[in-house]
Order: C-alpha cells, then structure tokens, then sequence
C-alpha cells in the first residue's frame, strides 16, 4: 500500500537568533552553535533515511565561520530555503524596499555559502504580509511555508513575553509573534495565492485538524516534559487524524529539537530545555521513526512539485501590506501610507 505524503523542514534559527528576540543584548556577538548541532540533526535524518528543506537565515550565510556546516546540509542532499537575512519576527512591518533587501540579501549570502540559490521561503515567527508574497513571486520562488493555522498564538506569545526581557518598543515590534486568533481559521490544506498576474503556492505548518493545535516536534518535547508516553501518543493521534482528515502533513523542525541544557545554558528559558541532549536525541530518533513509517516524507521543494499540477485552491491575500505598492516585478509604484 503506498503511503500518503508528508513534507518536512527545519528553520536553522542560530543562537543568536533566539537570543535577540528574547531581548538579550549578547546576541551582537552572532554567536553559533552550528558546529555542535548541524551534524547531530543531519545524523538523525541521515539514521531515518528522510530529507528535509533546511531554510537558513542570511546573516549566518554571510559569516565565513558558519561555511563548512551549511555547505554540509547541502552536500547530504537536503534542500536549502530562504529564512530571510535578519531574521527579525516583524518582518510584516517592513516597507516593500527593505523586504526586498531582505529577501534579496539573504539569497545572495546563501548561495554563495552553499551553492543553491533558494526557491522556498519561510518568515522568522511566521511573519508574512501580502508585501512579502509578492516579492517572492516576483523574484521566482515556487512557494511559501509562513502559515500557522492555530489558535493558540496568543498564549505562545504571552509566555514568550512572560519570559523575556524587553522593552516596550521591543513588545510593539514583536505584537504578532507566533500569530493572531483569526490564523485558526486559515486552511490546513496546500492552496495557491492569487497576486493578480502572478501565483504563489502556499504550503500551512500543520497543526492537528479540527482541533487546530500545533503537533511539530517543540511541541513534542515540551509534553515530554510531563510525561514521554503522553508526548508520543499525542503525535501518534496527530498523524492518524491527518490521514483520516486525508491532510499531507507539513512537519517543522528547530535546531533546539537536537540540542539540550547542557550545551546552551543561555536557553534555559525555552521550553524543552531542561533536558540533556542524550535525551532529546534519543526522543527524535522515535519521532522520526513514527513518521518515516506512516508518511512518504518529501523536503518541501520535491512535496511542492508533486502537487503543482492538482487543483489547488485560489486565496486572495488578508494580510498586512505596508509602505507603498509595488508593480509586478515587485517594485514600488505608489505610496499606501
């Protein structure tokens, strides 16, 4: 019996990343810890024989230090994708001019550190306005993954600012972070969007359907936290109700999957973190087990080109849109403001 498609993907967020938008001012230094979770994470697929899209954020392709790891994600077969270059989580607020050097940058620091020019973006903390789609279409991308259709944002906020340390100005920036209630109501299921002269397929981080609640593997390891059995049977019912939902799950995998407390102190704050990274290697070694039985895993380009030609739904943009508005070869026309 063939098995229905899955697709999976990891945003390579580096410590300095999670650093700044935790508000902690040691994130100027850009500091890494690539040379310690890079070859963990390809081990782990490598061991469950799945390839996934690594999208890599810009600033850490434009350091020479980070070359030899990236170059490894690409060379294990692993397709690379486009986290823009800041990886700022209000991303959504920038004029068209600045998502364009964002986005362009970021492509250009990517290639030349792993000689594969991005075609799939992701928004740091699901950030996306209808700005943002544009430029990507205009610039030839074959799709976005930015979409989380949970209602549970909110709260994932409200706990990331419960733990962070920031100003008010820094709150304001980030008042979006992780989504709004009205993102549980966005499709589960792959669709089009439709940018007038131009088309973008659109692949949602899945959550579990009906209950709309997220399943990817943070999630996983923080219910570990209680209880294992708990964690693994709640992934088990997730995957079973996308197949019977007939939903082609989109799995979403983070650096701090494969990394424990004892490699990061300066991440104690994030949930999962608690644990050693014996435990949690051991943990995604079963997860990904689960998975490659259930679902014929695809990275997110090879799952987009097996679905390119069915009829996917056509959805007008609802999202933010800033600055002025740009002409088809995403350039800017008018202003909005």
């Amino acid at each position: 019996m063939t098995k229905p498609l899955a697709s999976l993907s990891l945003d390579l967020d580096n410590l300095w990343s999670y650093q700044k938008t935790h508000g902690n001012p040691e994130w100027e230094a850009l500091g890494s810890y690539f040379g310690t979770v890079v070859p963990r994470i390809l081990d782990a697929l490598d061991e469950a024989d799945l390839r996934m899209t690594v999208f890599v954020v810009g600033q850490d392709a434009a350091l020479p230090k980070n070359g030899p790891a990236l170059r490894s994600i690409a060379e294990a077969g692993h397709e690379i994708g486009n986290h823009s270059f800041r990886h700022e989580p209000w991303l959504h607020l920038y004029t068209p001019v600045e998502v364009i050097d964002e986005i362009a940058r970021a492509e250009e620091a990517i290639e030349a550190a792993t000689g594969v020019r991005p075609r799939g973006f992701r928004g740091p903390g699901y950030s996306l306005s209808e700005t943002v789609l544009n430029v990507l279409a205009s610039r030839g991308y074959a799709y976005d993954c930015s979409t989380f259709p949970t209602y549970i944002g909110p709260l994932a906020r409200a706990y990331y600012f419960f733990n962070a340390t920031l100003s008010r100005e820094e709150r304001k920036k980030r008042g979006a972070l992780f989504g709004n209630m009205r993102d549980g109501l966005r499709p589960l299921a792959p669709y089009r969007w439709d940018l007038g002269e131009r088309e973008l397929i659109e692949v949602p981080l899945s959550t579990v359907p009906v209950a709309r609640i997220p399943f990817h593997f943070s999630y996983l390891h923080w219910l570990a936290e209680f209880s294992e059995t708990l964690a693994e049977a709640y992934f088990r019912t997730a995957l079973r109700m996308c197949r019977v939902a007939e939903l082609e799950p989109s799995l979403l995998l983070h650096p701090l999957d494969f990394v424990g407390g004892d490699d990061v102190e300066s991440l104690a704050f994030f949930p999962g973190m608690k644990r050693p990274a014996e435990v949690k290697l051991r943990r995604m070694d079963r997860w990904l087990g689960m998975l490659a039985k259930r679902f014929e895993v695809l990275a997110m380009g090879a799952y987009v080109a097996e679905i390119a030609e069915r009829d996917l739904p056509f959805r007008t943009p609802d999202l933010e849109k800033s600055g002025a508005a740009l002409d088809p070869n995403g350039f800017e026309t008018e202003s909005r403001l």
